[in-house]
């Protein structure tokens, strides 16, 4: 038999309070007495009784809820950082709606999102158009780049120091005594790649050195797997390979070591960038740079409640610094006398 529909009407006559007692029992920042509040719930669930969050939210114009948008989960920084976003968003009684989409352009996938009202959009591992980036601003819906910035557009953004961290690098590997050093790219059209790239080389200049070559991963697995035969075919290798992330270092050290019986840190040191836990694993034990992603998530919340609580949208940038941290698939410096 079909359960017939419970009503706030029909929990009000039970616990014998108005109907509008009902609605504050159940949101979070009413005023409502404590014993108001305990009879309502012990009608409720009586009844089986649950309110209607959407129709809430089309009543009082809050939904509450904040869109993530990502194209993919294969880096392990991302799930991560989605799930401390979504804990953090829920202590502060929002809740995430998580949209996946192709890489490149995701203005369809966004237009959705403001379908379901959503007073945030947060994007990770996802692209904006600067055009719908500005609508978002018009409609007073604030939108952060997570890990990522567009100068053109007006959308916040929340990154780490990556040119900083590149840099890091090079002065490491080139005061490990190395020579040949090589870069393995990410995506060359990402805000991160493009910096970590150029930090690299910011750095190697100041030690008065160059890349010695470079190849293409698309941050992603196989593309990182390809990248390392490629750089790797000749006779003559690199000594030590930065990979712009860790994702895909994994996968040149698992390349090099496998297939190419090349030995790491002896024969040819390996660096990532990001610090995701299985960095820190024995199989690994990856030298990379450390992304702040509490801080990230912490900067990214604070953009978007101060926005949402102004109603008004303005573009703010946060760039976080970045951390060195060392382990062993790197030869290490000699101790300076």
């Amino acid at each position: 038999m079909k359960r017939p529909k419970v009503t706030s009407g029909d929990v009000a006559k039970l616990a014998q309070v108005s109907q509008s007692a009902v609605s504050r029992s159940f949101s979070q920042d009413a005023s409502v007495s404590a014993d108001t509040r305990a009879k309502v719930l012990k009608a409720a669930r009586k009844l089986g009784y649950r309110p209607n969050v959407i129709a809430r939210a089309m009543i009082s114009g809050r939904s509450r809820l904040i869109a993530v948008l990502v194209a993919y989960l294969d880096n392990q920084f991302y799930p991560i950082v989605i799930e401390q976003l979504s804990r953090a968003l829920q202590e502060r009684g929002f809740h995430v709606l998580l949209f996946m989409t192709d890489t490149g352009n995701q203005d369809s996938v966004v237009q959705q999102m403001m379908g379901y009202q959503v007073e945030g959009i947060v994007m990770a591992s996802a692209e904006l158009s600067s055009t719908l980036a500005r609508e978002c601003a018009q409609t007073g819906i604030p939108v952060v780049l997570f890990n990522r910035y567009a100068p053109s557009s007006p959308a916040s953004s929340v990154t780490s120091d990556n040119i900083e961290g590149g840099r890091l690098l090079a002065h490491f590997l080139v005061e490990g005594g190395h020579k040949r050093i090589a870069f393995i790219a990410g995506s060359e059209d990402s805000s991160t790649n493009r910096d970590r790239e150029a930090g690299f080389y910011r750095g190697l200049a100041e030690s008065g050195h160059t890349v010695w070559a470079r190849a293409v991963g698309n941050y992603s697995f196989e593309g990182a797997a390809e990248a390392a035969r490629q750089l790797c075919a000749s006779k003559i290798k690199p000594d030590a390979i930065f990979v712009a992330n860790d994702h895909m270092a994994f996968s040149v050290m698992d390349v090099l070591r496998n297939e190419l019986k090349l030995r790491i840190p002896n024969d040819i040191s390996i660096v990532g960038y990001d610090d995701v836990p299985e960095a820190s694993w024995g199989g690994y034990n990856l030298t990379t740079i450390k992304q702040p992603s509490s801080q990230m998530i912490d900067a990214t919340i604070s953009i978007l409640m101060e926005q949402i609580e102004r109603e008004s949208v303005s573009r703010r940038a946060a760039v976080l610094p970045a951390e060195l941290i060392i382990r062993q698939s790197a030869r290490l410096p000699k101790e300076k006398p």
